[in-house]
């Protein structure tokens, strides 16, 4: 049986996940830097290796149980999104002289009348939301394309913002859409995606079922104009369908139909026909063969809503992580590099539900002053006496002698020597195993908190609850370094 989930749907889903920022009991999204360590082939317990690509190449991660388990093992930071980070988006189409941009018609994809081929766009385009009939003009102004003047090409840029249809020197016809505001430019226009929002006045003068465009189908022959001329105007044709008080001028040339004009725009319709025998009746003599499409604008009319109007079922996160988020904590390292971006949904803290702006996801130790402890490097392999654990340093900050660090599933990164992931306790001493070999002695006397980090007897827990919440979107990507004085914009995209 065919059927099809339609583009509502899609705006369904989106509008849901759009409003869970901010609904009464919304869900709370943290998005998450992390794999600090490169790509490569890592050795599990039981000898076993598993390739996870390089850092020029890395492999894209499975949607599985497991790779949500190993992206919070390799969890760095997390920062909170709020309901003002998010916005919904649509493609960007930047106006480029010289192009032929399809035009807007409710019947894309549906068989041409008389046969079984399917209505298509000039560019090919079986779906209204494929097609390319929208633009962005240099002034950030969007219009979409009612006509364009028989598949030529565009060169004339359309300007202003009047809710009347724009008319340019190269026959195309517009509608203003809306206009990008100052902060919709800086945080949701990426390359690819642009925000979209329905602007109020134009909502406002949309006329429901009002007609504004009729494209020739077939020319036809053999009619006349008034004083039995071939070419001329016939005016008062009336437009049939469910709505009233369309009406229509239609223009022949050398006895064939090459242009309509809607003279009176009507209201209701969501079907409209203009008959040959109106056309006769109006003065075209006895021409014959001439078929009409009677383009009908989306339900509310052309602007009202401009979301479900241009296929508005992306939707862009656009997240700020600032040098080491000082005003946080400094609980974002800048000392390391990351490889994994993903998005996460209520995730718990400390054992209940996750509110703070970051979490630092790392574990920490604090050493003793004395013995004087060693120099640790970023991704150095450290083992613990005694207990035998094992993991992996992110950063060392001499300053306060603090060891952040992570463990892993993998031999030499959190597995021990019995194949488990044992937790460093205690005031046994933590060796490095890279150049120097630099140890520290654990501080059991410390519990206090030192740039955001809380510290019981020496040790600090991740901020993060490994494996709470749910991982919605995980990428992995060539490495980038950070540093104190940089801003790394994350724009995620999610399509729905």
């Amino acid at each position: 049986m065919p059927a099809i989930v339609t583009n509502k749907f899609r705006i369904h889903n989106q509008e849901q996940f759009v409003e869970s920022f901010s609904e009464a009991s919304p869900n709370v999204y943290y998005m998450i830097l992390g794999r600090p360590q490169p790509f490569a082939t890592s050795t599990r317990p039981d000898a076993r290796t598993e390739n996870e690509g390089s850092d020029s190449a890395p492999i894209a991660a499975p949607d599985s149980i497991d790779a949500e388990f190993y992206a919070f093992d390799e969890a760095l930071a997390a920062k909170k999104i709020t309901s003002s980070d998010v916005s919904i988006v649509i493609p960007r189409r930047n106006w480029t002289t010289g192009t032929v941009y399809d035009y807007y018609r409710h019947d894309y994809g549906r068989r041409v009348t008389g046969g079984t081929s399917t209505q298509t766009a000039d560019s090919g385009a079986t779906t209204l939301f494929d097609a390319t009939y929208y633009v962005m003009s240099a002034a950030h102004n969007v219009y979409k394309v009612l006509d364009n003047n028989g598949g030529a090409a565009s060169t004339v840029e359309p300007t202003g913002t009047s809710t009347s249809i724009l008319t340019t020197g190269d026959g195309y016809k517009w509608k203003f859409m809306y206009t990008l505001s100052a902060a919709q430019q800086s945080n949701f226009l990426s390359t690819d995606f642009m925000a979209v929002e329905t602007n109020s006045t134009v909502s406002s003068a949309a006329v429901d079922g009002a007609l504004d465009i009729v494209k020739v189908k077939t020319a036809g022959s053999g009619y006349t104009t008034s004083g039995s001329a071939a070419t001329g105007t016939i005016t008062s044709v009336p437009i049939r369908g469910d709505g009233s008080s369309g009406a229509c001028t239609v223009t022949i040339t050398s006895g064939a139909i090459t242009g309509v004009a809607i003279t009176t725009a009507g209201t209701g319709y969501t079907y409209g026909y203009i008959r040959n025998a109106d056309i006769l009746s109006a003065g075209g003599g006895t021409g014959s063969g001439g078929e009409l499409d009677v383009i009908i604008g989306p339900k509310g009319g052309h602007g009202k809503n401009a979301i479900k109007e241009l296929g508005g079922f992306f939707v862009m996160l656009n997240v700020n992580f600032v040098g080491v988020e000082s005003g946080s904590g400094s609980d974002v390292t800048a000392a390391n590099d990351f490889r994994n971006i993903s998005l996460i949904r209520d995730p718990q803290s400390g054992g209940g539900a996750a509110s703070a702006t970051t979490l630092r996801a790392t574990k920490a130790i604090r050493f003793a002053a004395s013995p004087t402890p060693g120099s640790f490097s970023a991704d150095e392999e450290i083992n613990q006496a005694t207990t035998g654990a094992v993991g992996k340093v992110v950063e060392y900050d001499s300053t306060n002698r603090i060891l952040y660090y992570i463990q892993t599933r993998f031999n030499d990164e959190g597995a021990d020597s019995n194949g488990n992931k044992t937790a460093f306790s205690g005031a046994n001493v933590v060796t490095g195993q890279g150049g120097g070999s630099p140890t520290g002695t654990p501080d059991t006397s410390f519990s206090s908190s030192v740039n955001g980090a809380s510290f019981t007897s020496g040790y600090s827990a991740s901020e993060l609850d490994a494996d709470s919440g749910d991982i919605m979107y995980l990428e992995q990507r060539a490495p980038i370094t950070r540093a104190t004085d940089q801003t790394e914009n994350v724009k995620l995209v999610v399509e729905f």
